[in-house]
């Protein structure tokens, strides 16, 4: 099946079974805006605790933070989002569609990329084991060819917006013949720029009123309260300040559901340094987060490293995890070295002094900053991908020949586990009643009878619960119930006494953060 499908009917779960649905549907929606449904706030929160686990509690020098939304004005200025915080968009003059020039750019070579990928995957097919996929990336010439064209562009284009060089731009989209994907066309405007910051006025009256902005960013929240943090928190460099929040920006070109959204939530980690040591210290952080994502089972191979051929005017150094969605390799997270730009700002444009007195020193300075930043809604995005999967069954296996399953980790699925009596007389309901009233403090539980068990298996399948508890007739004899594993749909037999312990083990946070 073709990843576009894939995709949509990945979208199509996500409505039909409580997880995301498009925001304000009943007035025809809101472009770029989704809600949470009953499993997709569960299976966000489940996220944004393993995060925030991972950063707070394992490490004894990073500390939280909760930043409010509207913030003073001259922080942007001093930021630079008023005056840099732009995107370069070109129109189709007969569709007219709006796009970003760079995604334009970005989507034409991996294009180049999927040509050579698709020339390794017949040679690997062809050749077998003795293929050597190395000596056919260096000597094969189409392969050769398509690498060729790929370096030249990226070379034009990182240079292209380096200069922020809007007419190069255009003549790229030009020049490689990129036409409009809803008119076919390359009848383009110019290029120019557009910021993306949301505005609104605060104060009682309408003369009194002073423009102040949503944050695009909940970095900046952390960068003005670092002497409270550090003074209160009485820190040593390093040390970190983490913060999940909601951010947003006016995203003209939103797409690919919610991977870019205008409303959306991040988790943000910056770590202040000794400068000097800042691109040590960014390495460590990459090899840490590059875990911490692998830690949840989805394959190696599904994730990357992209470095970045231009780098935002606050840093030195800057790489994306990067994961492989249908719709292609796509960043998750972003590790950034901000040097020391933000606090020097702050500093310049508040008139306070922002530096750390480093006692070994016995000197005063404006720490460098290593950030991480993650998208919760694209890692929301990532977690479901990941997990959809649509399995043929032999009639052995169940009631119907296929099943749609989401094979969450245990640690991050909505609900736990499904308590079902076998039929609804005997005493049955009564006995899973109980058991989920019992269980049901320690963990996410459901209490289902309706329908025949084994559709009951496939909508707690299509919804991710990772085991399901029969109570049946045996129940009754020796206080055993049957266990049904989601993924391999095996069934044990256990003591109900021994039920809260058996599931803890499996979804239990810690279990993870061990990994770690």
């Amino acid at each position: 099946m073709a990843q576009e499908d894939v995709f949509k009917k990945l979208v199509s779960h996500c409505k039909e079974y409580g997880y995301v649905f498009p925001s304000s549907e009943i007035y025809d929606g809101l472009s770029a805006v989704y809600d949470y449904g009953q499993y997709g706030v569960e299976l966000k929160n489940n996220i944004k605790k393993y995060w925030w686990d991972s950063m707070v509690l394992l490490h004894g020098n990073i500390v939280g933070l909760d930043s409010a939304i509207f913030m003073h004005p001259t922080i942007w200025k001093a930021s630079g989002h008023v005056d840099a915080f732009n995107d370069p968009l070109i129109d189709n003059k007969d569709s007219k569609k709006r796009y970003r020039a760079d995604v334009l750019i970005e989507e034409h070579l991996a294009k180049y990329e999927d040509k050579i990928n698709k020339e390794i995957e017949k040679a690997a097919k062809r050749f077998g084991d003795a293929f050597d996929e190395q000596q056919f990336r260096e000597t094969n010439p189409r392969v050769l060819e398509n690498q060729k064209k790929m370096d030249q562009l990226q070379e034009r284009f990182a240079k292209a917006m380096n200069d922020v060089n809007l007419e190069e731009l255009r003549q790229i989209i030009i020049d490689n013949e990129i036409v409009c994907p809803i008119s076919g066309t390359r009848n383009w405007t110019e290029v120019r720029q557009f910021n993306l910051m949301f505005s609104t006025e605060m104060g009682s009256t309408a003369e009194g009123a002073s423009k102040v902005f949503l944050r695009p960013e909940t970095a900046q929240g952390i960068f003005v309260n670092f002497l409270n943090v550090q003074k209160t928190g009485r820190m040593k460099l390093p040390f970190g300040i983490a913060q999940i929040g909601k951010a947003f920006r006016n995203e003209i070109v939103a797409r690919q559901f919610i991977f870019r959204m205008r409303e959306f939530e991040q988790m943000e980690m910056q770590f202040f340094v000794q400068p000097g040591t800042e691109l040590d210290w960014f390495a460590k952080w990459k090899e840490i987060r590059m875990k911490w994502h692998q830690s949840l089972g989805f394959g190696a191979d599904n994730y990357r490293f992209h470095d970045h051929t231009k780098l935002a005017h606050y840093a030195n150094a800057a790489t994306d995890i990067e994961y492989r969605f249908p719709f292609g390799f796509k960043e998750v997270e972003g590790i950034h070295s901000r040097t020391d730009f933000d606090l020097s700002q702050h500093q310049k444009y508040s008139g306070k002094k922002i530096q750390y007195f480093d006692p070994e020193m016995g000197e005063s300075y404006v720490p460098y900053v290593i950030e991480t930043s993650i998208g919760v809604d694209r890692m929301f995005l990532q977690v479901i991908s990941a997990s959809y999967t649509e399995e043929i069954l032999t009639k052995e296996e169940g009631s119907s020949d296929s099943r749609v399953v989401l094979k969450l980790p245990s640690v991050l699925a909505p609900v736990k586990l499904a308590v079902l009596p076998l039929v609804k007389k005997d005493g049955l309901p009564e006995i899973a009643e109980n058991i989920v009233k019992e269980l049901r403090f320690k963990f996410n539980c459901q209490y289902d009878d309706k329908d025949s068990i084994g559709r009951r298996y496939r909508r707690q399948d299509a919804i991710g619960t990772p085991y399901c508890i029969t109570i049946d007739h045996q129940t009754l004899e020796d206080e055993t119930v049957t266990i049904r594993y989601r993924d391999s749909m095996e069934q044990e037999r256990v003591k109900i006494g021994q039920l809260t312990d058996i599931i803890d083990e499996k979804v239990n946070i810690s279990t993870l953060l061990k990994k770690l």
